[in-house]
């Protein structure tokens, strides 16, 4: 997969929208600025669909392997989901090893990481570290527009 793949996920209350450009994008960033929130609002899309209440807009599947996906092999479920964007949740600690890193080189996926860890082993661009923050509430259905910033790793430890 090559390219500029933009995603848009809405509900109700909460909507984002962002650009995903690069194989591998890693959104960091406080508690409570919405990290979970998209996490939760893909997986429930990718497991209920329409029926979730949520919307997703993209050009490629969006997929998502959460804490609960471990009782698969993390390789076997990527395969399938091989040609999609796949959101990745911090907890899953294959994120961190050499081989993920050396499948992601050879994947035809792109991996969004949500996480706070130092992904030393993989070839990420500091162009692609991005956190979440609230751009503004609409007052009358009191949605919340959330958008992806560069992250600033001039702050890092």
């Amino acid at each position: 997969m090559k390219g500029k793949h933009t995603i848009r996920v809405s509900d109700n209350r909460v909507r984002y929208e962002f650009t995903i450009k690069r194989n591998i994008t890693i959104i960091r960033g406080d508690s409570a600025t919405g990290k979970t929130t998209l996490l939760e609002m893909l997986d429930n899309y990718v497991k209920l669909g329409y029926e979730s209440g949520i919307h997703v807009e993209c050009d490629v599947p969006v997929d998502t392997y959460m804490t609960d996906d471990r009782r698969t092999d993390w390789k076997t479920r990527l395969e399938s989901a091989e040609g999609s964007i796949v959101f990745i949740e911090e907890m899953n600690s294959f994120i961190k090893t050499k081989e993920f890193a050396e499948y992601v080189a050879h994947s035809d996926s792109y991996y969004v990481l949500v996480s706070r860890w130092d992904l030393k082993n993989l070839p990420y661009s500091v162009e692609e570290i991005y956190k979440l923050t609230e751009k503004g509430k609409y007052p009358k259905t009191k949605q919340v527009y959330n958008s992806l910033e560069k992250y600033d790793t001039s702050q890092q430890p």
